[in-house]
């Protein structure tokens, strides 16, 4: 609940980091910078669940530490306080082909911070279970691609 509260704020603040961004002259600067992190933060996301992927679908072997370590990574990533690189002003409106990140994630009434309570909650729990052998890695794979795709399909232009 700690990492969802945390996750929740951070969201909330980040439009006053955004603020002093411009107030010191370097929104541009700093708003790429939020992207570019972002963006690989993501690319984290991704690498980890595609070794986590392969298992599952037996592309390649189960093993256990490789997948305890995968889901880890993973649970490690979504409970990092994001607030700094979600600032207003960083989609896709504002910045064009550099971001993919619709305007909606900001907007009045954003579900955002529910879909990212979703991902916090599915990663431990794919962290706990990944380790646990590949039924239990298949049982828990699911709830995290949920997850993924209640952000994307909502809050992420299409490609």
């Amino acid at each position: 609940m700690k990492t969802g509260i945390t996750l929740v704020t951070g969201l909330a603040l980040a439009g006053s980091l955004a603020t002093a961004a411009i107030s010191d002259g370097h929104a541009d600067k700093a708003t790429m910078a939020a992207v570019k992190a972002r963006q690989a933060t993501m690319q984290l996301y991704a690498f980890n669940l595609g070794i986590l992927g392969a298992m599952a679908k037996g592309a390649v072997e189960y093993d256990a530490d490789a997948a305890s370590a995968a889901a880890g990574n993973l649970a490690a990533l979504t409970s990092m306080n994001q607030m700094a690189i979600w600032p207003p002003g960083s989609d896709n409106a504002a910045l064009g082909d550099a971001t993919a990140a619709l305007p909606a994630i900001w907007a009045e009434g954003s579900k955002i911070g529910e879909a990212g309570m979703a991902m916090v909650t599915s990663a431990a729990a794919l962290s706990d279970a990944a380790g646990g052998g590949l039924d239990s890695l298949r049982g828990a794979i699911g709830a995290v691609g949920k997850s993924c795709g209640g952000c994307h399909d909502t809050y992420r232009q299409p490609k």
